[in-house]
């Protein structure tokens, strides 16, 4: 936290006038490119609406790309740690440290939009959560919009073309529904796919549509393979916190506006900027790709496998002493309430 120096004037050589309003510089750090969709449609919007309700004593910059040093793993102890204010945090990134939170991310479990996604997410973490993330000050948590395949190479229409690819996989449950569907999954964090592609260490991976124009999948890859529903072949589950004690050390009304624009609200807003960002992605691939849907009987027998992952993950869950079957009847029951609830967001 940076603290601007209050400004006085001395009159007379002894007479003070009062203190103008201490001002607060808060230096926020995320992973990808500020063009793709949630900084463009959330984080920006949101510091910018910070600065403006505060009347420009609380300003938030922005980070990209992990300028201000470490890597995405990171995040979510250089938060809690101080070393940035804030940030965006991938606690799948750390496989096996948040295993509550994949409860969100097991196959099919959420709907294709991100926003409904996001409000579930924001009300499981509520439920399951908040011990887990206790060291850092929480103010959205969310999901991105409907995973897919991208892929060098002609579209996957059934569940044998898996067979022989090598993919990307952003969490342990993604990289264990791919390997159900018959390919080499390979764990790997966002900014260190682009190069994997180019350089044929895989051979596609799956991502969201708002992230593909960033990464150049336009170039990297040829086509794109969605699977058939309302329910994600995956998703991810993301946290937007910030530091403790700066929150902390912040003056009460600061506080309150942080408040303000917290929880569900800016959770269902994180979820709004990547159904945005979806759509214009799908459009910039579909310019210069192949975009197919899977069928419905494929889809199905995908679905199946994926059934399989969640039936291991329970009782993983349930060896490390939770109770995995709750957990998913919890995180289901969370989807199918916010379910149709996608445009609810409206921005303050």
């Amino acid at each position: 936290m940076t603290l601007k120096s209050a400004a006085f004037a001395a009159v007379m050589g002894c007479a003070v006038t009062p203190a103008v309003a201490q001002e607060y510089t808060l230096h926020f750090q995320h992973f990808v490119s500020p063009l793709s969709a949630n900084p463009t449609y959330f984080m920006e919007p949101w510091a910018k609406a910070i600065e403006e309700q505060s009347g420009g004593r609380l300003k938030i910059v922005l980070h990209p790309f992990m300028e201000l040093g470490g890597a995405a793993p990171e995040m979510y102890d250089m938060i809690a740690d101080g070393i940035v204010d804030g940030g965006w945090v991938i606690p799948g990134y750390e496989a096996g440290r948040f295993p509550e939170a994949e409860a969100l991310e097991l196959p099919f479990m959420t709907t294709k939009s991100a926003e409904e996604a996001s409000a579930a997410a924001w009300e499981y973490t509520q439920e399951f959560l908040l011990d887990d993330f206790a060291d850092v000050h929480l103010i959205a948590a969310h999901m991105h919009g409907p995973g897919l395949v991208h892929k060098r190479g002609p579209l996957v229409e059934t569940v044998e073309d898996f067979n022989g690819l090598t993919l990307r996989g952003p969490t342990r449950t993604a990289t264990m529904l791919l390997e159900k569907l018959g390919a080499t999954a390979v764990g790997m964090p966002v900014p260190a796919f682009p190069e994997a592609l180019a350089k044929g260490v895989v051979d596609g991976g799956a991502i969201t549509w708002e992230q593909s124009p960033s990464l150049k999948l336009d170039e990297l890859t040829d086509s794109h393979s969605d699977v058939a529903g309302d329910h994600a072949l995956y998703n991810l589950y993301f946290l937007w916190a910030m530091n403790q004690d700066v929150y902390n050390n912040l003056p009460a009304d600061l506080q309150a506006i942080i408040d303000a624009n917290s929880g569900l609200y800016a959770s269902r807003w994180a979820g709004y900027a990547h159904d945005t960002g979806d759509a214009l992605g799908r459009e910039i691939m579909a310019a210069a790709n192949d975009i197919g849907e899977i069928s419905e009987a494929e889809t199905a027998r995908m679905i199946s496998l994926g059934d399989e992952v969640v039936v291991e993950w329970i009782a993983e869950m349930d060896a490390k002493g939770f109770d995995g079957a709750a957990l998913v009847e919890a995180a289901r029951s969370d989807v199918a309430a916010a379910a149709g609830t996608k445009g609810a967001f409206v921005q303050n």
